[in-house]
């Protein structure tokens, strides 16, 4: 269906949508007229997907195109250049500037969304709330609140909610948990977390006119107003700095942090642990120039049973070599388990295990086995038409998402905080804990 198509208008839908939370629920339906590349499928079994956001982790919606039971009918982007682009690698589809148009469209089953971070959590609530199931881009919010917000929407409307942590399709990694898991380093006694540090630097200046088919206003969203400039809007060709400026992120302590750490959660969920209830450490935040989230960080991070979990940057972790075996490894993100007899790391490109000797080839009767998938957006498709929890599920992506958040406030705040996990709110802090909202800029709201 073209937009021009639509029984609803676009000046009469903005009008009457002015707020995402006024976004009204439709039933979803499958097209009868899918027909898949190797054969006729079932509308039952064919998801109807709109893309949201063509930029730069649009890149992986490709795979829904070469997957029999998904096709990509709607793209969306206030860039027009970045959605036309992509329109034309999925063919026949339907494009828009405004997410909104494409959320109305009741043969929409779902949506994968890989906006900016500050979008994701309100584009997200607007899916749920229009009756789509969502593939959404880590990390997960800009804020405690809007991670809580997500999970609270998402399950009210029944929502299937993929999170874009694609580690968990990689064998080496389901591989790598399993060997911790079945008790080849025995009881896990310390837990470590590395990835990428940030950046600094980034210039407000020039101040560029912003250019034509760029809806600078709507690509904000419900960040502050700002002057347009290549360092915080042209992502396609300059530097990505929109994931270092803390009104659009909280930078790669979350951005690259919630790839390992969601490592951590996945073997976590499975020994009964949920999140560290104290976050304690120290970061450097940029004193000069545009980019102002955390570049190094190093953090202890304590569970109620007293085990310590280090999240730190890889310049930190190698500097002070303050994790064991580091100087040996190439890869510059993981997660490492301590065990009684020796370690494992885990990364999407390899995992170790020292002594070598603990490494058995084959399974043994009993052992523990993790959901497998080969391809993380297929496995979203799977999961939307089987009604089942994705690989990636929304609870356990929200325990990692608040991880690094307290960690950032724990930083930005210079002292320890505490952790409620019943009440998930920050123990006899007032400071810290609004920092666990942020503020919206009108009309938009969670």
């Amino acid at each position: 269906m073209e937009g021009n198509k639509m029984k609803l208008s676009r000046r009469t839908f903005l009008k009457n949508t002015t707020k995402i939370g006024l976004a009204a629920s439709f039933p979803t339906i499958i097209s009868s007229c899918a027909l898949s590349r190797k054969g006729r499928i079932a509308p039952s079994d064919r998801v109807n997907i709109g893309i949201i956001s063509c930029g730069n982790r649009s890149g992986v919606t490709l795979d829904y195109k070469e997957y029999p039971k998904s096709q990509v009918i709607a793209v969306c982007d206030p860039v027009k250049e970045r959605r036309l682009k992509r329109k034309k690698q999925f063919g026949n589809c339907a494009d828009y500037s405004d997410f909104r148009e494409l959320l109305v469209r009741e043969d929409v089953d779902a949506v994968h969304i890989s906006t900016a971070d500050h979008w994701h959590v309100p584009i997200s609530l607007a899916a749920a709330r229009a009756g789509k199931d969502m593939y959404t881009e880590k990390p997960l919010g800009i804020s405690v609140e809007q991670c809580l917000a997500a999970r609270e929407i998402a399950n009210k409307h029944k929502r299937i909610f993929q999170y874009g942590t694609q580690n968990r399709s990689m064998i080496q990694v389901k591989m790598g948990i399993e060997l911790v898991l079945n008790g080849h380093i025995g009881d896990v006694k310390e837990l470590y977390v590395w990835c990428p540090p940030g950046e600094s630097g980034g210039s407000m200046t020039p101040e560029l006119p912003v250019p034509e088919g760029f809806d600078y206003d709507l690509w904000l969203g419900p960040a502050p107003e700002a002057p347009f400039c290549k360092d915080r809007c042209l992502t396609q060709t300059h530097r990505n700095g929109i994931f270092h400026i803390y009104d659009y992120a909280i930078g790669f302590i979350a951005g690259w942090g919630a790839h390992p750490v969601d490592q951590l959660q996945w073997w976590a969920d499975n020994v009964g642990l949920k999140m560290p209830v104290t976050y304690e450490g120290t970061g450097t935040i940029p004193k000069t120039g545009l980019f102002n989230t955390l570049t190094n960080w190093d953090m202890t991070c304590t569970y109620e049973n007293g085990l310590k979990l280090k999240f730190l940057d890889d310049t930190t972790a190698r500097k002070e070599k303050k994790i064991p075996g580091i100087e040996d490894m190439k890869f510059s993100h993981g997660t490492l388990f301590v065990g009684e007899k020796g370690w494992i790391a885990v990364s999407r490109s390899s995992w170790k295990v020292f002594p070598e000797s603990l490494y058995k080839k084959g399974k043994s009767p009993g052992d523990i086995r993790l959901i497998a998938s080969k391809n993380h957006r297929h496995d979203f498709i799977d999961a939307v038409l089987k009604r089942r929890k994705p690989i990636s599920d929304l609870e356990s992506a929200v325990r990692s998402d608040i991880i690094c958040h307290l960690s950032d406030i724990s930083i930005r705040t210079g002292r320890k905080i505490t952790w409620d996990p019943v009440q998930e709110t920050i123990v006899d802090d007032a400071e810290a804990n609004r920092m666990m909202s942020r503020p919206m800029r009108e009309p938009w709201t969670l």
